[in-house]
């Protein structure tokens, strides 16, 4: 069982960055693929990146999000991060990491056997 909680969301203002972590606690961290996904409210929970088992791994991003956020991701710390970059008030969300196991679709949310409980990013125009 893998326990996931994220941090360093807030409140900032259009165009600043944040940098998000999910520290894994509970199980081998490195054994599963790694992603971040947000809900807005009233919207469905997306796929934001992902990225799989390695600590140099293949990444995934969202069209929304390329070159804006970077993935990445620590097995020595049992931490990933996600780097957002150039926000915009779009990107106002609850954001997810999550652990999935192998050989999952990593852009699914069904993949995903474990869920941290959230952090709120919010951007201010």
């Amino acid at each position: 069982q893998v326990q996931l909680v994220e941090s360093g969301g807030g409140l900032v203002q259009t165009g600043a960055s944040l940098r998000l972590s999910c520290a894994a606690s509970g199980g081998t961290f490195s054994r599963y693929g790694m992603g971040w996904f947000r809900q807005a409210p009233g919207k469905e929970r997306e796929f934001v990146a992902a990225i799989t088992w390695s600590s140099g791994g293949i990444t995934l991003y969202a069209d929304s999000v390329k070159g804006r956020f970077t993935i990445s991701r620590d097995n020595a710390k049992n931490t990933g991060y996600l780097q957002m970059d150039s926000l915009k008030p779009e990107d106002t969300a609850v954001y997810y990491c999550a652990a999935a196991s192998p050989l999952k679709s990593l852009r699914e949310k069904d993949s995903y056997n474990y869920w941290g409980q959230g952090t709120q990013v919010t951007v201010s125009s």
